[in-house]
């Protein structure tokens, strides 16, 4: 077999580090990172029907947090989220400002905001 170059070795062994994030999880890559920060919160508005939790759990995946969203029965939609914390508060500031397109966010309500030592989630998910 043919030694290869050390700039296509190097090449080839980053090409496979995203491999290597997958098959050990986003939250054992999240735990090994400090600090970690998590939160609960409930959004306020025109938040039902509107794809907010769809939305909510694409944005959590896209910045690279876990956690989980659902729709309450007083009509608001509440949740929890974990991460790093610059990660966590990217999602905090997504959640009082933005939302899906058809939403309005009259206000958030952001609550136990805690530093941990580790995450409780493996992913993000939408709870029923």
């Amino acid at each position: 077999m043919r030694a290869r170059p050390p700039l296509a070795a190097a090449a080839a062994a980053a090409c496979r580090a995203p491999l290597r994030l997958l098959r050990t999880g986003l939250a054992a890559a999240m735990s090994a990172a400090r600090p970690l920060k998590s939160v609960d919160y409930e959004v306020f508005g025109r938040v039902q029907g509107v794809c907010f939790r769809m939305y909510t759990e694409d944005e959590a995946k896209k910045i690279g947090v876990v956690g989980w969203v659902k729709n309450t029965s007083k009509g608001t939609v509440t949740g929890q989220v974990q991460g790093p914390e610059e990660k966590v508060n990217s999602m905090m500031s997504w959640l009082s400002k933005v939302g899906s397109p058809s939403s309005r966010i009259d206000r958030t309500n952001f609550s136990n905001e805690k530093t941990i030592s580790k995450v409780e989630y493996s992913n993000f998910s939408i709870r029923y």
